[in-house]
């Protein structure tokens, strides 16, 4: 088992590859404020890799085997194929070569308490509720996020080792290395499907994530997601549930109401059966079960309520969590990060219920794979907009595949009664949506790959019109 102390320095240089990621780029921002000699390579340039360089890290544009210059260790994100020339360099080399999961999993065990939020949605927003909690704390954390907070001015903050707040994807399975002393898991749902057979094979894999704790861990779930129950008997240590409008719950949310801007306001019924009101500062019902996930995580581990109550009314969002960028024509321009069906239903039926006028979707599919297999219910996920764009898949790590188009998509939405077009490039979905706009629409533009450029497009350059 690879195994990494953070304090010893037995490898004093390490080498990314890939590290333009945003937990990638975190990792490497932490190595380098604890005095760790940092270099890395990404497929092209960005603002997280000018601010690494600004850092300090030795960047390489590209991925070849010459990158590859003596390091100590090697990390990998898993986005980097077995053929990659600069990953074969460096199993050659005979230091540890391991991927950013086996490598977060042992960071972990540097930390008195780790914290790591799970789920296939709404961990960036989970963890950065918990994050602000505790930056206006008396607890000194060190944080880790998949999405950069304001109040940090990015996505990393080193604090003391007594505190990691970090998330904890499962793609790839890389739960499996994770151990740490509280789990939440927020929901678990068909993702990662080029990976995993299916929905059992996910849910095998938190079971084994669970089997990793010990009995002085604390494990947080919703008890409201049906998939949850199924993981129950395979957890270690102790056992915290929170719900909406469910008396089973350790923590139940009760007289949920929402304002004219749909951000929701909730009583919580404590597992000791003490009241305390909430009000949130973002919108959303499912905003409610990140909330909850974070006001447990916090008090359970010493957080007083009122500084909960305080950073959970003050909370805006990540940015590209439905992050408004401005305006155009008196219509809202709006970006988010939603990639799966799920996602992107809830956001959308979230929306719909305060948008005045039109509700304008432009969605960039993300991977071939994850349009083939989720594809029946990406139809099914739109139904609150009155108008969906869909742009060309955006490949991230995989090759092209010519047997599923954005075309197919629109086809199937357009026979559904929806009224979808399939616009390929974003200087053309641009122009179509000025000729479309009206005042009092809401536009949003969706997914994890560059939708969010599209959406700067269309507010950087209306003057030009």
């Amino acid at each position: 088992m690879f195994e990494f102390n953070l304090n010893k320095h037995v490898y004093n240089y390490i080498h990314f590859i890939g590290i333009g990621g945003i937990s990638m780029s975190g990792l490497a921002q932490l190595l380098i404020t604890k005095g760790y000699k940092v270099s890395g390579s990404d497929r092209e340039d960005s603002d997280i890799i000018n601010h690494l360089r600004n850092l300090g890290v030795e960047i390489y544009i590209g991925q070849r085997k010459e990158n590859i210059k003596n390091p100590d260790l090697v990390i990998y994100t898993d986005a980097i194929p077995s053929d990659n020339e600069e990953l074969i360099a460096a199993k050659s080399l005979g230091v540890p070569v391991v991927s950013r999961g086996v490598f977060l999993g042992a960071l972990m065990k540097n930390y008195s308490t780790s914290i790591a939020i799970s789920g296939s949605h709404g961990k960036s927003t989970a963890t950065s509720m918990i994050s602000k909690i505790f930056l206006n704390s008396n607890k000194d954390a060190t944080i880790l996020l998949g999405g950069e907070l304001k109040e940090l001015d990015g996505n990393v903050k080193v604090g003391s080792e007594d505190y990691l707040v970090t998330e904890a994807c499962e793609y790839k399975g890389n739960i499996r290395y994770y151990y740490p002393q509280t789990v939440i898991i927020l929901n678990i749902d068909e993702d990662h499907l080029d990976y995993y057979k299916d929905l059992n094979d996910i849910i095998d894999t938190f079971k084994e994530y669970l089997s990793n704790q010990d009995e002085n861990s604390i494990t947080i779930t919703n008890l409201n997601e049906e998939n949850n129950k199924l993981i129950l008997d395979s957890v270690k240590g102790r056992l915290i549930t929170y719900g909406q409008e469910n008396v089973e719950a350790d923590y139940n949310a009760v007289n949920i109401e929402f304002d004219q801007l749909g951000r929701p306001s909730f009583d919580l019924i404590f597992r000791d059966g003490s009241s305390h009101h909430f009000d949130l500062g973002v919108i959303g019902r499912y905003n409610i079960n990140n909330a909850m996930a974070a006001i447990v995580a916090t008090y359970e581990n010493g957080v007083d309520v009122e500084t909960i109550r305080e950073n959970l009314k003050t909370y805006t969002g990540l940015d590209r969590r439905m992050q408004v960028l401005g305006n155009v024509d008196g219509a809202t321009i709006m970006t988010d990060y939603g990639h799966h069906p799920s996602e992107i239903k809830v956001t959308l039926d979230a929306l719909k219920e305060h948008t005045k006028e039109k509700l304008i979707c432009v969605w960039q599919p993300h991977t071939f794979s994850r349009t083939k297999l989720l594809f029946d219910d990406f139809l099914n996920c739109f139904d609150s907009a009155d108008e969906v764009i869909i742009t060309d898949i955006y490949p991230a790590r995989e090759k092209f595949d010519p047997s599923i188009h954005s075309k197919d998509v629109v086809d199937a939405l357009v026979k559904k009664g929806i009224n979808a077009k399939y616009i390929g490039e974003f200087e053309d979905a641009k122009e179509y949506i000025y000729k479309i706009i009206q005042k009092d629409d809401l536009v949003i533009t969706t997914g994890c790959g560059n939708p969010d450029k599209l959406a700067h497009m269309i507010v950087d350059d209306q003057e030009e019109r």
